[in-house]
């Protein structure tokens, strides 16, 4: 038996938000310059202005449409925006702390850049009394304010999870609500050596994973330039050519042209993954570089945001273990070297030696550091039950608020007619086992 907050019956699909990410289908035909864009493109929505969204659709690229003219494209994703949806509007009142984060709260803010905020909600007593599981996490329709339920955000916060530490030491962290202060007040019970391992060893083990990815993109560009110019050449074509520049080693010619098919295959999987391809084949990739290069956006991993962010936390990690206290805003030749990473002014191998340059300091921040080993766990679950016990006086005193007598009404737990296949999942994943 799957228990869902409500059943499927009453969802419509032309009405449910569309959060970033969600898998879509066109409704109406449109004309795009010369090019027909017809009923029924799928595609993804990678951005929202006002009332209508933006979508990248196979093969095309982004085209603008209003929200009627789309619906997700499978009833998970129904379920799924209908539900973060519904968990936003009943229980944004009861954040109890929050805090702008992000580049603005880190000093290294642009004109363009975005105003993010996270933050810690608490859940009412009678939601958290039912079968039906309430929601750990509110996030915002356009992914820009997001939200963890307090036990979430304390055991991110005891595992030392960077954005959770964050959070709580950032300069614009701000009560909402007593319970918040209470965070406040506690967070020194989180800090501990640990911060080395998620920070800063973290931070670059990523920095290596986007090394790896930037030359896979370079390779990238070239199969579909290669395919761009000559339409005729085969996979095993594509797969020689590049063999011969791949500084992969391999123990034979043969092995390196194995390896090469099967990263043009993992290629064109991804592509299709994406929403680019229609089919997760060759001839998809060899049409798409013909037609279709215009739809193609970097990876995220390869954004300058993502380098200059790992290389900041590996920064936060040195001042934390060497100083036992943070300032999480970034100030003097750092900041500027950050910000020169963040537009794109360094190349990515000049930040990657930067940010291995910067190892032996974190070795020496461990090494030497005061902070505690372990965080003061028996702490943190005092914390904890304090909160809970809170949380059930205002409920059964009634006091006014989203934690009492004005908290919203707590979901109830229906049968799901619409999940009626979970029989055919698990068969499914039998026949792959």
């Amino acid at each position: 038996m799957e228990l869902r907050l409500r059943g499927l019956t009453h969802l419509d699909p032309l009405a449910v938000p569309l959060p970033h990410g969600t898998e879509v289908t066109t409704r109406v035909e449109r004309v795009l310059g010369d090019r027909r864009i017809p009923q029924g493109a799928i595609g993804r929505v990678v951005g929202s202005a006002g009332a209508e969204l933006d979508v990248m659709l196979v093969g095309i690229g982004v085209v603008r449409y209003s929200r009627d003219e789309l619906v997700p494209r499978k009833a998970g994703q129904v379920r799924h925006a209908e539900r973060r949806s519904a968990a936003w509007d009943a229980l944004r009142p009861a954040v109890v702390l929050e805090a702008v984060v992000g580049s603005r709260a880190w000093g290294l803010a642009n004109e363009g850049s975005d105003t993010d905020r996270r933050g810690v909600f608490a859940l009412p007593f009678p939601w958290t009394t039912g079968l039906a599981a309430p929601p750990t996490d509110l996030v915002s329709t356009d992914g820009s304010s997001s939200y963890w339920e307090v036990e979430k955000a304390i055991r991110q916060a005891l595992r030392a999870d960077p954005n959770t530490l964050e959070l709580l030491f950032v300069r614009t962290a701000e009560a909402r609500d007593e319970i918040g202060a209470w965070l406040l007040d506690a967070r020194d019970a989180f800090v501990s050596s640990a911060i080395y391992g998620s920070f800063g060893r973290y931070a670059l083990s990523q920095l290596k994973r986007l090394s790896q990815a930037h030359r896979l993109a370079q390779h990238r560009e070239r199969v579909l330039d290669w395919l761009a110019h000559d339409p005729s050449l085969s996979l095993d074509d594509i797969a020689r050519k590049l063999a011969a520049i791949s500084p992969r080693a391999a123990p034979t010619e043969a092995d390196r042209e194995l390896q090469a098919k099967e990263y043009i295959k993992q290629l064109y999987r991804s592509l299709h993954d994406q929403g680019l391809l229609p089919a997760r084949d060759f001839a998809s990739l060899a049409a798409f570089a013909r037609e279709g290069r215009t739809s193609l956006d970097p990876a995220r991993d390869l954004r300058p945001k993502n380098a200059y962010n790992l290389v900041r936390l590996i920064a936060t990690a040195i001042r934390w273990l060497r100083d036992g206290e943070v300032d999480l805003v970034v100030q003097g030749d750092l900041r500027e070297t950050l910000l020169a990473i963040k537009t794109g002014a360094w190349p990515l191998d000049r930040t990657i030696e930067l940010a291995e340059s910067m190892t032996p300091e974190l070795e020496a921040a461990r090494i030497a550091t005061k902070l505690p080993p372990h965080p003061d766990v028996p702490r943190a679950d005092a914390l904890l039950r304090r909160v809970r016990e809170e949380i059930a006086r205002r409920h059964l005193a009634a006091e006014p608020g989203p934690l009492g007598k004005d908290a919203p009404p707590a979901p109830i737990a229906v049968w799901d007619a619409g999940d009626a296949g979970p029989a055919r999942g698990s068969e499914e994943r039998k026949d792959e086992g």
